[in-house]
Protein backbone atom coordinates (compact mmCIF):
# COMPACT_ATOMS: atom_id res chain seq x y z
CA UNK A 1 0.00 0.00 0.00
CA UNK A 2 1.12 3.60 -1.12
CA UNK A 3 0.82 4.75 2.78
CA UNK A 4 2.80 2.00 4.19
CA UNK A 5 5.72 2.72 1.77
CA UNK A 6 5.10 6.78 2.82
CA UNK A 7 5.56 5.79 6.00
CA UNK A 8 8.33 3.64 5.38
CA UNK A 9 10.07 5.96 3.58
CA UNK A 10 9.57 8.62 6.19
CA UNK A 11 10.72 5.97 8.94
CA UNK A 12 13.84 5.94 6.75
CA UNK A 13 14.23 9.58 6.90
CA UNK A 14 14.09 9.23 10.45
CA UNK A 15 17.58 7.03 10.70
CA UNK A 16 19.17 8.86 8.42
CA UNK A 17 18.45 12.18 10.77
CA UNK A 18 19.52 9.53 13.53
CA UNK A 19 22.61 8.47 11.84
CA UNK A 20 23.38 12.21 10.96
CA UNK A 21 21.59 14.98 13.48
CA UNK A 22 21.25 12.38 16.34
CA UNK A 23 18.28 11.35 18.18
CA UNK A 24 16.25 14.55 18.94
CA UNK A 25 16.08 15.36 15.09
CA UNK A 26 15.22 11.74 14.18
CA UNK A 27 12.26 11.66 17.05
CA UNK A 28 10.61 14.74 15.33
CA UNK A 29 10.74 12.80 12.25
CA UNK A 30 9.04 9.74 13.83
CA UNK A 31 6.27 12.21 14.85
CA UNK A 32 5.68 13.51 11.50
CA UNK A 33 6.20 10.31 9.68
CA UNK A 34 2.87 9.51 12.32
CA UNK A 35 1.11 12.47 11.44
CA UNK A 36 1.21 11.91 8.04
CA UNK A 37 0.38 8.41 7.88
CA UNK A 38 -2.81 9.23 9.80
CA UNK A 39 -2.15 7.91 12.88
CA UNK A 40 -2.87 9.21 15.95
CA UNK A 41 -0.43 9.03 18.91
CA UNK A 42 -3.61 7.04 20.55
CA UNK A 43 -3.48 4.69 17.41
CA UNK A 44 0.14 4.03 17.19
CA UNK A 45 0.46 3.12 20.55
CA UNK A 46 -2.31 0.66 20.81
CA UNK A 47 -0.78 -0.83 17.35
CA UNK A 48 2.32 -1.00 19.30
CA UNK A 49 0.75 -2.84 22.14
CA UNK A 50 -0.51 -5.35 19.78
CA UNK A 51 2.35 -6.08 17.27
CA UNK A 52 4.85 -8.68 18.21
CA UNK A 53 8.23 -7.19 19.83
CA UNK A 54 11.04 -6.68 17.39
CA UNK A 55 13.56 -9.66 17.74
CA UNK A 56 16.94 -7.55 18.74
CA UNK A 57 20.14 -8.62 17.65
CA UNK A 58 21.87 -7.90 20.95
CA UNK A 59 22.32 -10.42 23.13
CA UNK A 60 19.85 -10.48 26.38
CA UNK A 61 21.76 -8.98 29.43
CA UNK A 62 23.80 -10.88 31.96
CA UNK A 63 21.79 -13.14 35.11
CA UNK A 64 21.42 -10.93 37.55
CA UNK A 65 23.06 -11.69 41.10
CA UNK A 66 20.96 -13.65 43.95
CA UNK A 67 20.04 -10.38 45.49
CA UNK A 68 18.90 -8.53 41.88
CA UNK A 69 16.67 -12.38 41.73
CA UNK A 70 15.17 -12.08 45.13
CA UNK A 71 14.42 -8.70 44.83
CA UNK A 72 12.89 -9.40 41.27
CA UNK A 73 10.86 -12.32 43.22
CA UNK A 74 9.00 -10.05 45.28
CA UNK A 75 5.36 -9.27 44.90
CA UNK A 76 4.95 -5.41 44.27
CA UNK A 77 2.80 -3.54 46.70
CA UNK A 78 -1.20 -4.08 46.92
CA UNK A 79 -1.57 -0.12 45.52
CA UNK A 80 1.12 -0.32 43.12
CA UNK A 81 -0.65 -3.80 41.73
CA UNK A 82 -4.06 -2.10 41.89
CA UNK A 83 -3.41 1.04 40.58
CA UNK A 84 -4.38 2.17 36.59
CA UNK A 85 -2.10 2.84 34.43
CA UNK A 86 -3.00 6.96 33.99
CA UNK A 87 -4.34 7.65 30.47
CA UNK A 88 -1.52 9.41 28.02
CA UNK A 89 -2.13 12.69 26.65
CA UNK A 90 -1.83 12.82 22.84
CA UNK A 91 1.94 14.19 22.91
CA UNK A 92 2.59 12.10 25.54
CA UNK A 93 2.14 8.84 23.31
CA UNK A 94 3.62 10.10 20.20
CA UNK A 95 6.97 10.96 22.73
CA UNK A 96 6.49 7.44 24.29
CA UNK A 97 5.83 5.71 20.84
CA UNK A 98 8.86 7.79 19.33
CA UNK A 99 11.20 6.31 22.18
CA UNK A 100 10.39 2.84 21.90
CA UNK A 101 11.44 3.04 18.32
CA UNK A 102 14.01 4.72 18.81
CA UNK A 103 15.09 2.16 21.87
CA UNK A 104 14.74 -1.36 19.10
CA UNK A 105 17.42 0.85 17.03
CA UNK A 106 19.65 0.31 20.11
CA UNK A 107 19.81 4.18 21.24
CA UNK A 108 19.39 4.66 24.78
CA UNK A 109 17.07 7.79 26.33
CA UNK A 110 18.37 11.27 26.98
CA UNK A 111 20.84 10.77 24.62
CA UNK A 112 22.54 14.10 22.74
CA UNK A 113 22.83 14.87 19.39
CA UNK A 114 27.06 14.62 20.01
CA UNK A 115 27.14 11.96 22.55
CA UNK A 116 25.28 8.96 20.14
CA UNK A 117 26.94 6.27 18.83
CA UNK A 118 25.41 3.61 15.85
CA UNK A 119 24.33 0.71 17.55
CA UNK A 120 26.83 -2.66 16.72
CA UNK A 121 26.05 -5.39 14.33
CA UNK A 122 27.45 -7.82 16.35
CA UNK A 123 27.35 -9.24 19.80
CA UNK A 124 30.55 -8.02 21.52
CA UNK A 125 29.22 -9.19 24.72
CA UNK A 126 28.51 -12.78 24.16
CA UNK A 127 31.32 -15.03 24.61
CA UNK A 128 30.06 -18.45 24.55
CA UNK A 129 33.14 -21.30 24.36
CA UNK A 130 34.97 -20.43 20.89
CA UNK A 131 33.90 -17.00 21.23
CA UNK A 132 36.84 -15.28 22.78
CA UNK A 133 37.41 -11.88 23.41
CA UNK A 134 39.38 -10.08 20.93
CA UNK A 135 42.84 -10.45 20.54
CA UNK A 136 44.74 -7.07 22.62
CA UNK A 137 48.28 -8.46 22.05
CA UNK A 138 50.22 -9.35 19.17
CA UNK A 139 50.75 -13.33 18.24
CA UNK A 140 54.18 -14.42 18.18
CA UNK A 141 55.84 -14.34 14.71
CA UNK A 142 58.53 -17.46 13.87
CA UNK A 143 62.04 -16.82 12.88
CA UNK A 144 62.57 -14.74 10.10
CA UNK A 145 58.54 -13.75 9.43
CA UNK A 146 57.32 -10.33 10.08
CA UNK A 147 53.78 -9.14 10.87
CA UNK A 148 54.53 -5.38 10.23
CA UNK A 149 52.57 -2.23 10.57
CA UNK A 150 51.54 -0.05 7.88
CA UNK A 151 49.26 3.34 6.83
CA UNK A 152 47.50 3.74 3.77
CA UNK A 153 45.90 7.66 2.76
CA UNK A 154 43.71 8.79 -0.01
CA UNK A 155 41.00 11.33 -0.68
CA UNK A 156 38.80 9.07 1.85
CA UNK A 157 40.79 8.93 4.11
CA UNK A 158 43.43 6.90 6.57
CA UNK A 159 43.51 3.48 7.17
CA UNK A 160 45.82 1.61 9.19
CA UNK A 161 47.11 -2.28 8.35
CA UNK A 162 49.35 -5.09 9.34
CA UNK A 163 51.28 -7.05 6.74
CA UNK A 164 52.30 -10.67 7.46
CA UNK A 165 55.64 -11.62 4.99
CA UNK A 166 56.72 -15.56 5.87
CA UNK A 167 60.10 -16.71 6.76
CA UNK A 168 60.38 -18.05 3.19
CA UNK A 169 60.46 -15.54 1.88
CA UNK A 170 63.41 -14.42 -0.25
CA UNK A 171 62.16 -11.35 -2.48
CA UNK A 172 60.25 -14.14 -5.15
CA UNK A 173 56.34 -13.32 -6.41
CA UNK A 174 54.08 -14.71 -3.83
CA UNK A 175 50.26 -14.70 -3.56
CA UNK A 176 48.48 -11.62 -1.60
CA UNK A 177 45.58 -12.39 1.01
CA UNK A 178 43.29 -9.22 1.80
CA UNK A 179 41.67 -10.16 4.87
CA UNK A 180 39.09 -7.96 6.11
CA UNK A 181 37.75 -8.46 10.19
CA UNK A 182 34.70 -8.28 11.79
CA UNK A 183 33.33 -5.83 13.82
CA UNK A 184 34.68 -5.24 17.54
CA UNK A 185 37.89 -7.36 16.18
CA UNK A 186 41.16 -6.03 15.05
CA UNK A 187 44.05 -7.16 12.87
CA UNK A 188 45.88 -9.28 15.63
CA UNK A 189 42.42 -10.79 16.40
CA UNK A 190 41.79 -11.69 13.60
CA UNK A 191 45.05 -12.86 12.57
CA UNK A 192 45.22 -15.35 15.75
CA UNK A 193 41.67 -16.58 15.29
CA UNK A 194 41.64 -17.59 11.45
CA UNK A 195 45.66 -18.81 11.58
CA UNK A 196 45.82 -17.32 8.33
CA UNK A 197 49.53 -16.55 9.21
CA UNK A 198 50.35 -19.94 9.87
CA UNK A 199 48.78 -21.10 6.82
CA UNK A 200 50.96 -18.11 4.86
CA UNK A 201 54.17 -19.91 6.23
CA UNK A 202 53.24 -23.47 4.99
CA UNK A 203 51.83 -21.65 1.49
CA UNK A 204 54.16 -18.71 0.65
CA UNK A 205 52.19 -16.48 0.42
CA UNK A 206 51.60 -12.33 2.10
CA UNK A 207 48.29 -11.66 4.08
CA UNK A 208 47.56 -7.81 4.87
CA UNK A 209 45.13 -6.94 7.41
CA UNK A 210 43.46 -3.42 7.21
CA UNK A 211 42.00 -2.12 10.17
CA UNK A 212 38.59 -0.14 10.53
CA UNK A 213 38.45 2.92 13.12
CA UNK A 214 36.31 3.29 15.71
CA UNK A 215 36.07 7.19 14.53
CA UNK A 216 34.25 5.36 11.35
CA UNK A 217 32.24 3.27 13.11
CA UNK A 218 31.85 3.09 17.00
CA UNK A 219 32.05 -1.06 16.56
CA UNK A 220 34.43 -1.17 14.46
CA UNK A 221 32.29 -2.57 11.50
CA UNK A 222 33.09 -2.20 7.90
CA UNK A 223 30.38 0.57 6.58
CA UNK A 224 29.01 -2.25 4.04
CA UNK A 225 25.59 -1.10 4.27
CA UNK A 226 26.56 2.95 3.80
CA UNK A 227 25.58 3.67 0.01
CA UNK A 228 28.85 5.81 -0.30
CA UNK A 229 30.68 3.26 0.49
CA UNK A 230 29.57 0.71 -2.28
CA UNK A 231 30.87 3.07 -5.07
CA UNK A 232 33.86 2.38 -6.69
CA UNK A 233 37.12 4.91 -5.64
CA UNK A 234 34.57 6.12 -3.33
CA UNK A 235 34.96 5.64 0.78
CA UNK A 236 36.31 1.95 2.17
CA UNK A 237 35.99 0.39 -0.77
CA UNK A 238 38.88 2.75 -2.13
CA UNK A 239 40.76 2.40 1.07
CA UNK A 240 40.53 -1.30 1.18
CA UNK A 241 41.84 -1.72 -2.65
CA UNK A 242 44.38 0.92 -1.89
CA UNK A 243 46.20 -1.24 0.85
CA UNK A 244 46.20 -4.20 -1.79
CA UNK A 245 47.54 -2.10 -4.47
CA UNK A 246 49.94 -0.34 -1.85
CA UNK A 247 51.46 -4.05 -1.00
CA UNK A 248 51.86 -4.70 -4.14
CA UNK A 249 53.67 -1.38 -5.48
CA UNK A 250 56.10 -2.57 -2.32
CA UNK A 251 56.83 -5.65 -2.52
CA UNK A 252 56.52 -8.72 -5.43
CA UNK A 253 53.10 -9.80 -5.99
CA UNK A 254 51.76 -12.04 -7.90
CA UNK A 255 49.35 -10.07 -9.40
CA UNK A 256 47.00 -12.62 -11.04
CA UNK A 257 46.87 -14.23 -7.47
CA UNK A 258 45.11 -11.14 -5.43
CA UNK A 259 42.50 -12.13 -2.99
CA UNK A 260 40.04 -10.83 -0.61
CA UNK A 261 38.25 -12.21 2.19
CA UNK A 262 36.17 -11.44 5.47
CA UNK A 263 34.19 -12.23 8.10
CA UNK A 264 30.30 -10.69 8.70
CA UNK A 265 30.96 -7.26 8.53
CA UNK A 266 34.10 -7.92 6.62
CA UNK A 267 32.96 -9.93 4.82
CA UNK A 268 29.94 -8.35 3.43
CA UNK A 269 32.75 -5.36 2.40
CA UNK A 270 34.92 -8.27 0.83
CA UNK A 271 31.99 -9.11 -1.78
CA UNK A 272 31.94 -5.36 -2.66
CA UNK A 273 35.50 -4.79 -2.58
CA UNK A 274 35.45 -7.90 -5.11
CA UNK A 275 32.69 -6.73 -7.06
CA UNK A 276 33.84 -3.28 -7.88
CA UNK A 277 37.67 -4.00 -8.37
CA UNK A 278 37.46 -7.07 -10.19
CA UNK A 279 40.95 -6.70 -12.37
CA UNK A 280 42.47 -6.33 -8.83
CA UNK A 281 41.01 -9.08 -7.05
CA UNK A 282 40.95 -12.31 -8.56
CA UNK A 283 38.25 -14.31 -6.19
CA UNK A 284 36.49 -13.41 -2.75
CA UNK A 285 36.35 -15.46 0.36
CA UNK A 286 32.90 -14.54 2.30
CA UNK A 287 32.06 -16.04 5.92
CA UNK A 288 29.03 -15.44 7.53
CA UNK A 289 28.83 -11.78 5.34
CA UNK A 290 25.71 -10.66 2.73
CA UNK A 291 25.30 -10.50 -0.92
CA UNK A 292 26.16 -7.02 -2.72
CA UNK A 293 24.36 -3.91 -2.59
CA UNK A 294 22.04 -5.69 0.11
CA UNK A 295 21.39 -2.57 2.15
CA UNK A 296 21.73 0.94 2.19
CA UNK A 297 20.86 2.44 5.56
CA UNK A 298 20.41 0.99 8.70
CA UNK A 299 16.82 -0.37 8.43
CA UNK A 300 17.30 -2.13 5.48
CA UNK A 301 20.70 -3.74 7.16
CA UNK A 302 19.11 -4.72 9.83
CA UNK A 303 16.06 -6.32 7.87
CA UNK A 304 18.91 -8.43 5.61
CA UNK A 305 20.65 -9.54 8.71
CA UNK A 306 17.45 -10.65 10.13
CA UNK A 307 15.30 -12.19 7.15
CA UNK A 308 18.12 -12.41 4.73
CA UNK A 309 19.01 -9.73 1.99
CA UNK A 310 17.06 -8.41 -0.49
CA UNK A 311 19.21 -6.38 -2.86
CA UNK A 312 18.62 -3.29 -4.76
CA UNK A 313 17.71 -4.43 -7.99
CA UNK A 314 19.05 -1.05 -9.49
CA UNK A 315 22.40 -2.28 -8.19
CA UNK A 316 22.59 -5.63 -8.65
CA UNK A 317 26.18 -7.35 -8.99
CA UNK A 318 27.54 -6.55 -12.58
CA UNK A 319 28.48 -9.47 -15.32
CA UNK A 320 31.97 -10.38 -15.63
CA UNK A 321 32.08 -11.24 -11.49
CA UNK A 322 34.95 -13.08 -9.83
CA UNK A 323 34.90 -16.83 -8.39
CA UNK A 324 33.43 -17.13 -5.03
CA UNK A 325 33.48 -19.53 -1.78
CA UNK A 326 31.30 -18.88 0.79
CA UNK A 327 30.86 -20.13 4.15
CA UNK A 328 27.50 -19.82 6.49
CA UNK A 329 26.55 -21.50 9.85
CA UNK A 330 22.92 -22.72 9.53
CA UNK A 331 22.67 -21.56 13.63
CA UNK A 332 23.26 -18.34 12.27
CA UNK A 333 21.30 -15.73 14.49
CA UNK A 334 22.97 -12.84 13.50
CA UNK A 335 23.31 -12.92 10.06
CA UNK A 336 20.24 -15.12 8.26
CA UNK A 337 21.77 -18.27 6.37
CA UNK A 338 19.11 -16.62 3.85
CA UNK A 339 22.29 -14.18 2.72
CA UNK A 340 24.48 -17.27 2.11
CA UNK A 341 21.74 -18.64 0.24
CA UNK A 342 21.59 -15.61 -1.96
CA UNK A 343 25.26 -14.37 -1.62
CA UNK A 344 26.68 -17.58 -4.21
CA UNK A 345 23.38 -17.36 -5.69
CA UNK A 346 24.29 -13.48 -6.61
CA UNK A 347 28.25 -14.69 -7.31
CA UNK A 348 27.31 -17.53 -9.67
CA UNK A 349 24.73 -15.20 -11.92
CA UNK A 350 27.56 -12.94 -12.01
CA UNK A 351 29.70 -14.81 -13.46
CA UNK A 352 27.74 -17.27 -16.12
CA UNK A 353 26.57 -14.83 -18.06
CA UNK A 354 22.96 -16.34 -18.49
CA UNK A 355 24.15 -19.82 -19.42
CA UNK A 356 23.09 -22.65 -16.69
CA UNK A 357 26.29 -23.35 -14.29
CA UNK A 358 26.50 -26.60 -13.13
CA UNK A 359 26.07 -27.70 -9.14
CA UNK A 360 27.17 -30.80 -7.28
CA UNK A 361 26.79 -31.44 -3.09
CA UNK A 362 27.98 -33.95 -0.92
CA UNK A 363 27.98 -33.79 2.79
CA UNK A 364 30.53 -34.64 5.51
CA UNK A 365 31.73 -33.96 9.11
CA UNK A 366 34.94 -32.90 11.16
CA UNK A 367 35.57 -35.85 13.71
CA UNK A 368 34.00 -34.88 16.72
CA UNK A 369 32.76 -31.69 14.88
CA UNK A 370 30.23 -30.54 12.60
CA UNK A 371 28.62 -31.76 9.75
CA UNK A 372 28.46 -29.55 6.44
CA UNK A 373 26.97 -29.45 3.05
CA UNK A 374 29.69 -28.61 0.72
CA UNK A 375 28.07 -27.32 -3.29
CA UNK A 376 30.30 -26.51 -5.92
CA UNK A 377 29.24 -24.56 -8.91
CA UNK A 378 31.37 -24.41 -12.63
CA UNK A 379 30.87 -23.87 -16.18
CA UNK A 380 30.32 -26.54 -18.40
CA UNK A 381 33.64 -27.05 -18.83
CA UNK A 382 34.70 -27.37 -15.20
CA UNK A 383 36.16 -23.41 -14.52
CA UNK A 384 35.32 -23.04 -11.09
CA UNK A 385 32.78 -20.39 -10.46
CA UNK A 386 32.16 -20.99 -6.46
CA UNK A 387 31.43 -22.81 -3.75
CA UNK A 388 28.92 -22.52 -0.70
CA UNK A 389 29.99 -24.06 2.38
CA UNK A 390 26.88 -24.57 4.92
CA UNK A 391 27.92 -25.59 8.15
CA UNK A 392 25.30 -27.34 10.52
CA UNK A 393 25.38 -26.73 13.72
CA UNK A 394 27.16 -23.66 13.26
CA UNK A 395 26.27 -20.30 14.75
CA UNK A 396 28.32 -16.59 13.86
CA UNK A 397 31.92 -17.91 13.86
CA UNK A 398 34.86 -18.11 11.56
CA UNK A 399 34.43 -22.02 10.88
CA UNK A 400 38.00 -24.19 12.03
CA UNK A 401 39.56 -21.05 13.19
CA UNK A 402 41.21 -20.60 16.89
CA UNK A 403 40.17 -19.84 20.05
CA UNK A 404 43.34 -17.80 20.64
CA UNK A 405 40.85 -15.36 18.70
CA UNK A 406 37.09 -14.36 18.67
CA UNK A 407 34.38 -15.13 16.84
CA UNK A 408 35.98 -18.86 16.30
CA UNK A 409 34.30 -22.00 16.12
CA UNK A 410 36.90 -24.81 16.14
CA UNK A 411 34.49 -27.73 15.41
CA UNK A 412 34.07 -26.64 11.74
CA UNK A 413 35.79 -27.46 8.72
CA UNK A 414 38.87 -25.33 8.24
CA UNK A 415 37.28 -22.14 6.48
CA UNK A 416 41.14 -20.81 6.13
CA UNK A 417 42.91 -23.32 4.43
CA UNK A 418 39.42 -24.26 2.29
CA UNK A 419 39.68 -20.48 1.45
CA UNK A 420 43.11 -20.96 -0.08
CA UNK A 421 42.65 -24.11 -1.70
CA UNK A 422 39.64 -22.55 -3.82
CA UNK A 423 42.10 -19.70 -4.51
CA UNK A 424 44.96 -21.58 -5.90
CA UNK A 425 42.66 -23.18 -7.90
CA UNK A 426 40.96 -20.22 -9.79
CA UNK A 427 44.21 -17.91 -10.21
Amino acid sequence: MKLAQDMLAQMRAATRNLMGSGPAAATEAIQQALSAAGLTPQTAATQQQQQQPMRDINPPPAPPSAGAQARAAQPPPAAAQEAPAAPSTPAQAAQEFAQDFMARLGVPAGLGQHSFDMPSFEMPNFHPPGFNTPATTPAEVPAGAQFIDGVYRNHAGTRAYKLYIPSSYHGQAMPLIVMLHGCTQNPDDFAAGTQMNALAEEKECFVVYPAQTQGANSSRCWNWFNALDQQRDQGEPSLIAGIAQQVIDEYPVNEREVFVAGLSAGGAMAVIVGTLYPELFAAVGVHSGLPFASAQDLPSALAAMKGGAMPNPKRQAPAGGVPIIVFHGDRDNTVNLRNGDELIAQGVRSQAGGKAAKAASIDGSVPNGHRYTRTTHSQADGSPLGEYWVIHGAGHAWSGGSNNGSYTDGKGPDASREMLRFFKTVS
